[in-house]
């Protein structure tokens, strides 16, 4: 595993009701969060690979389909990658040193909270392409769906 990452199992409580999930529990991260975000993306998406240099860490959580993440140590080129969501409900903590993305297995809800609140005016988000040869075994797709930013990386 690489340095800082942190695998957090969750657990699904189900009655005759429903269930619930508790995505988040601030005491278990290093570092506590400041935003939340939510996304959907169709199967075949790439979001990333992203990382931060001014401290912002990430915590992503599946909550519906599949999602592979992809992790690279910029500094060792160590890489790390776990598929999570519907079959394996994990989240993962992610320091924002390291580049990271997702690719969407299936279409997929996806929630990331972060230690940073984001400012337009001034982003800290830098990028590395999807297809970096150090990681571009690790994608399950070779022809992704891009952002526009992404496909310039």
């Amino acid at each position: 595993m690489i340095d800082g990452i942190q695998r957090l199992p969750l657990r699904r409580f189900e009655d005759e009701r429903g269930w619930l999930i508790e995505l988040r529990r601030e005491s278990l991260l290093p570092k506590p969060t400041r935003q939340t975000n939510v996304s959907f993306s169709q199967q075949g998406v790439i979001r990333g690979l992203h990382y931060h240099e001014r401290g912002q860490d990430d915590l992503f959580v599946c909550l519906q389909g599949t999602a592979r993440i992809v992790v690279l140590d910029r500094s060792s080129g160590e890489t790390f990658t776990e598929d999570i969501g519907d079959e394996n409900p994990v989240a993962l903590y992610i320091p924002g040193r390291h580049a990271h993305g997702f690719e969407a297995l299936t279409d997929v809800l996806f929630c990331y909270h972060v230690t940073e609140e984001y400012d337009p005016a001034d982003p800290d988000e830098h990028g590395i392409p999807w297809d970096d040869p150090r990681v571009v075994e690790l994608w399950s797709t070779r022809t992704p769906t891009l952002s526009q930013r992404d496909a310039s990386s």
